[in-house]
């Protein structure tokens, strides 16, 4: 058996692994300011000297599960003003765009249990351009690009070093560090390597006040003592590299101008000693945080290595087996992907998707959030919160969350987001499908999910809705894990339906506003997609139905009505949980017709399209007429029953019939069930066949959404006709925008208004392959609209993921287009070959915008290469 399939089956394995944050400053979790400014409160000016209450930051960093003890990272070029031990980055106020981080940096290697990982950072050999990213972001618009690192000129010469980072596991408590620095100059140049170690503070706020303790034994080694800490030694193999000591604490004198009681050596006095060569470390060689400190120069277009190891073990010779077992783990990692991508012919294509799976890997993070403890304070540090202004999360007090979760984005997006993660867990159940059904209920247990069955959102605001993709991500999942393992997961199942009965009666009772199935959610994931604020208030009774909301529910109810028949197949009770959910999709589809009352749907006939409607006070309506993806969700409500899961249901047949015969206004919104597709199966959709080609063509339509790289948010139509609306006597005006935000709405970061997302273009690639698993050649639609050239809907989904693949696949040129045409970046023999996954593209050319290192749900394109037939 492959190896590293083999240590799957030892939980034991994953007790470490890359669960530190690259980013701990700018979170709510560490806003403990009075007017919610958790942008501000802790920030990166001051996180070298702050003690963190929930989590903490690194380069590479390694923890433990529960993130008492950490590793990780720092260097010097001995020309910056502080130590690089975090990576750089634009809070949300000083970004054109939002937050955004300025370093370059790449995720090369992960493992499932993190036997073997590996990354990239190029660090500068001049001074790092903190001040001229800072006042050049400041001073453009937005209707400015971002001003990366790269634009700075700071790489233009090659004075920067690739820092190579490798981590192998000898054994469960016992890790090897490998670190090549390469001086890609034609000059020597100096580096300070600096691998730290150091413990969570978990002893100041008035719970407990037990310290680990580091201190120095001998030339090379730091002893690490702690009662729940296997790791006891940290070796270098540079047995003349200087040690350095102080403690995990803020320091209040810098910070804030206030005394500490006692004498303490603090969390930046390492960094002052490299610096100024300050008296900040401790004399005594002990404390809560260590260095080894190794001053060395890199001759030019040379390397240097510097190996480490955190061990349990008391050892004369620690570096004996490093070289072999290092070399062991990087073969067994080639081993294990060489097996899962055998089917994956291009070499190109391996590359891209390893790093897509290594991305998924190292977004893994320890996730601290008590909101009980964080809005009341704790006994040793108040919360001076002023609760007559916006505090968040203030309805969230049962919300306890401790684990290891996949994030989107350890930089910009350090917290879970419950519809990111439905997305991440797809990817992962094909290299860790018992990692992603963990994800996937975790997000259920009673200390996660509200009490009155709400999924916790984000951080920022975990009352916000997203769409509810949570059933469809545990059906995936749960199939690619059946089909890998060769038996269905029922336990696995059984849980999470259980639990998404309760959310899903949430969103029955809390977002469908009038009872009548039409359901809405404000931006819904979408961010600034509509002419105004979705979450907006409106006055006179007025309010918004979602074609994307009420679509969503209606994929909700299918999702659950098809889980509720797998189960039925060997547990006949949920045969009744199948026609419970059987009934709400007729009931959403019917609702989606006519808003529940008689009055104009959903549906424009006219326009062969999906709307939202605003309901005026009068109760007259207004079909809000912009084409975006809100109006192609509904085709992701579809669902392909075979026959013979039908023969083994009779009540749901029997009842089903009833309906069908009783209630011919919900007949026909069943498209074709009596009319049994290739190979006798059924069809449930919003979408008739009709409609269905409508809006294929829209979708299809390259003046439209069809962009060479995938479908885009919005139609290009807008580019030169913008759409125009007024609401509250405000005219609003939405362009075609492909790329970075214009807008402010929801911080000005995240654009729904022409981009291309892997989400929302994974779900359409899946729903036309649902659609032709029933119609087969049956229906044709032409690709692209008005081409003349007809094609099966396998064949558009297949052409659709061509794209989507071809944003990172080298082109004819050489080029890979989410490099945005960056001669360096695609050319350059230390960048070509290196793939950042971004958190959205460019519409028209596939430029990579937003968050770079977004491999969580942007790693569905590992899904894609994967061929069809075996998973």
């Amino acid at each position: 058996m492959i190896v590293e399939k083999q240590r799957l089956q030892d939980s034991n394995w994953k007790n470490w692994g890359p669960y530190v944050s690259n980013r701990q400053w700018g979170n709510v979790r560490e806003d403990y300011s009075p007017n919610g400014d958790a942008w501000n409160f802790a920030n990166h000016n001051n996180a070298e000297s702050y003690a963190y209450r929930w989590g903490e930051e690194g380069i590479a960093g390694i923890s433990d599960a529960k993130q008492l003890f950490c590793f990780a990272l720092s260097f010097w070029n001995k020309k910056d003003k502080i130590v690089k031990e975090r990576f750089f980055g634009l809070s949300n106020p000083q970004g054109n765009h939002g937050e955004d981080i300025k370093e370059i940096f790449y995720y090369l290697d992960n493992t499932p249990t993190h036997s073997y990982m590996k990354m990239l950072y190029k660090y500068p050999i001049n001074e790092f351009p903190y001040d001229d990213i800072r006042a050049e972001n400041a001073r453009r618009s937005k209707k400015q690009p971002e001003y990366e690192i790269f634009d700075t000129g700071i790489f233009d010469n090659d004075e920067y070093f690739d820092i190579f980072i490798e981590y192998a596991k000898a054994d469960y408590h016992d890790f090897l560090v490998r670190v090549t620095v390469f001086n890609r100059s034609d000059k020597d140049a100096p580096i300070v390597v600096a691998p730290t170690v150091w413990f969570r503070n978990n002893w100041k706020w008035g719970y407990n006040t037990y310290k680990g303790q580091t201190n120095a034994s001998h030339e090379g080694c730091i002893n690490i003592n702690h009662d729940s800490i296997p790791v006891k030694k940290f070796y270098s193999r540079n047995i003349n590299a200087e040690s350095a000591f102080c403690d995990n604490e803020t320091n209040n004198p810098k910070l804030r101008g206030t005394p500490y009681p006692g004498h303490t050596y603090f969390k930046d006095g390492i960094n002052d000693y490299i610096i100024y060569g300050s008296n900040t470390v401790n004399p005594e060689k002990r404390g809560t945080k260590a260095s080894f400190l190794i001053d060395d120069t890199v001759k030019a277009g040379q390397s240097k290595t510097f190996d480490f190891r955190l061990s349990p073990d008391e050892s004369d010779n620690p570096f004996q087996d490093f070289d072999k077992i290092l070399q062991a783990r990087t073969d067994e990692a080639d081993e294990f992907y060489a097996d899962l991508q055998s089917d994956v012919e291009s070499e190109d294509e391996k590359n891209v998707q390893r790093q897509a799976f290594a991305g998924l890997l190292w977004n893994k993070q320890f996730y601290h959030y008590n909101v009980g403890k964080w809005l009341k304070g704790d006994p040793n540090y108040e919360a001076p919160r002023d609760f007559n202004h916006y505090v968040r999360n203030t309805e969230w007090n049962h919300l306890h969350n401790k684990d290891i979760i996949s994030m989107p984005d350890k930089w910009e997006y350090p917290w879970y987001a419950t519809w990111d993660l439905a997305f991440h867990c797809v990817p992962f159940a094909i290299i860790d499908a018992e990692f992603a059904k963990g994800q996937l209920l975790l997000l259920t247990k009673e200390w996660y999910m509200h009490p009155n069955g709400q999924l916790p959102a984000y951080e920022w605001n975990l009352s916000d809705v997203n769409p509810p993709v949570h059933a469809w991500s545990c059906f995936r999942v749960f199939k690619i894990d059946e089909k890998q393992n060769g038996k269905p997961d029922l336990l696995f199942l059984e849980k999470v339906f259980q639990k998404l009965l309760l959310n899903f009666t949430w969103w029955v009772n809390r977002k469908d506003k009038n009872g009548k199935n039409i359901f809405g959610g404000g931006f819904l994931g979408l961010d600034n997609i509509g002419a105004f604020d979705r979450n907006m208030i409106l006055k006179d009774g007025q309010h918004l139905e979602q074609a994307d909301g009420t679509s969503w529910m209606a994929m909700y109810a299918l999702n659950m009505m098809r889980i509720a028949m797998e189960l039925a197949q060997y547990y006949p009770v949920y045969e009744d949980m199948a026609i419970k959910f059987f009934e709400h999709y007729l009931y959403i589809a019917e609702a989606m017709e006519n808003l529940g009352d008689g009055t104009k749907g959903l549906w424009n006939e006219e326009d062969g399209f999906f709307y939202d409607v605003l309901q005026l006070g009068d109760g007259d309506s207004v079909s809000l007429k912009l084409r975006s993806i809100v109006g192609l969700i509904p085709m992701f409500a579809v669902e392909i029953i075979d026959h013979h899961l039908l023969d083994k249901m009779p009540n749901f047949v029997e009842r089903m019939d009833w309906v069908l015969k009783n209630k011919p206004e919900l007949t026909k919104l069943v498209s074709h069930w009596e009319e049994e597709g290739q190979g006798r199966k059924h069809l449930m959709s919003i979408l008739r066949k009709n409609r269905l080609s409508k809006v294929l063509s829209r979708m299809l339509d390259e003046k439209e959404f069809l962009s060479d790289y995938g479908i885009r948010a919005m139609s290009k139509v807008y580019e030169e006709n913008p759409f125009v609306f007024s609401v509250h006597g405000t005219e609003n005006m939405v362009y075609y925008t492909p790329a970075e935000s214009d807008s402010r709405m929801f911080g000005g970061n995240s654009n729904w208004r022409g981009p291309i997302w892997f989400p929302i273009n994974f779900l359409i690639v899946e729903s036309l392959q649902r659609f032709h698993f029933y119609y087969g050649n049956s229906l044709k639609v032409e690709l692209p609209t008005g081409s003349g050239e007809p094609k099966n809907l396998d064949e558009v989904a297949q052409n659709i993921s061509s794209r989507l693949c071809s944003i990172f696949l080298k082109d004819e040129v050489g080029q890979r287009p989410f490099n945005g045409g960056n001669a360096k970046f695609n050319y350059d023999e230390n960048f070509k070959d290196y793939i950042t996954f971004f958190e959205y593209f460019h519409g028209d050319n596939g430029r990579g915008v937003g968050a770079s290192h977004q491999t969580g749900w942007t790693a569905t394109v590992a899904k894609l290469m994967k061929p069809r037939l075996s998973v």
